[in-house]
């Protein structure tokens, strides 16, 4: 599990095909951050939950198997190309974002990207199947970066993003046409579910009762 708070922008090294995967080799700053990662750790990918199957200093690499190529966006990386990083949620870490799998629903489309002076407003569209779990001023995941949803559309959504999170992620690199991992608010989804599910119809009414003596 993670919260959306980027820790770090990697750098793809090398992509290797793997049967009909990928094994993806990462590299990055050889900080405290992600200097103990080790093999068997979760860590995001761009939003993508990944099993670390190799680790050295300054990088690690992991198997993109072909669930994840299908639902993400990471089958589009390639050597030289930057990718969010965030390692997995510890118990005692500050919840800065909100509560994010790691899941990836599906692939969005970015439509504009507005300039508003101190901000950005970026507009993305993503298949109008999913809207169910949107809601303005709800959470989504973008590329794995915690974001609040500002304005909704039929099929699109926009968010602010303030500098920093401009400065400190790939999200500084979208523009019209870009694709971008999308996973909807975990909470949401299962309210959704809920609604969604037909409750059996109960056989008890008021002749039911009567009938078995209450």
């Amino acid at each position: 599990m993670f919260t959306g708070i980027v820790k770090e922008v990697g750098t793809i090294a090398a992509v290797q095909q793997r049967c009909g995967g990928l094994r993806l080799r990462v590299h990055h700053a050889a900080s405290e951050t992600f200097s103990s990662l080790s093999i068997d750790e979760s860590v995001s990918v761009s939003g993508a939950c990944q099993t670390v199957v190799a680790a050295g200093n300054g990088w690690f690499e992991v198997d993109t198997v072909e669930e994840t190529l299908l639902k993400t966006t990471l089958g589009s990386l390639r050597s030289g190309m930057p990718v969010n990083l965030e390692r997995a949620l510890r118990p005692i870490d500050r919840l800065g974002g909100h509560f994010v799998l790691g899941h990836v629903d599906c692939v969005g489309e970015v439509s504009k990207v507005l300039e508003l002076g101190s901000s950005r407003e970026i507009w993305i569209g993503y298949p109008v199947g999913f809207s169910a779990y949107m809601v303005s001023a709800g959470s989504i995941a973008i590329d794995g970066i915690s974001l609040t949803v500002a304005r909704l559309g039929e099929s699109s959504f926009a968010v602010a993003i303030i500098p920093f999170t401009f400065a400190h992620t790939t999200i500084s690199r979208l523009s019209p046409g870009s694709m971008v991992n999308l996973e909807f608010d975990i909470l949401g989804k299962y309210v959704a579910r809920q609604f969604n599910t037909a409750s059996p119809v109960s056989r008890i009414d008021e002749a039911w009762l009567r009938d078995n003596g209450f």
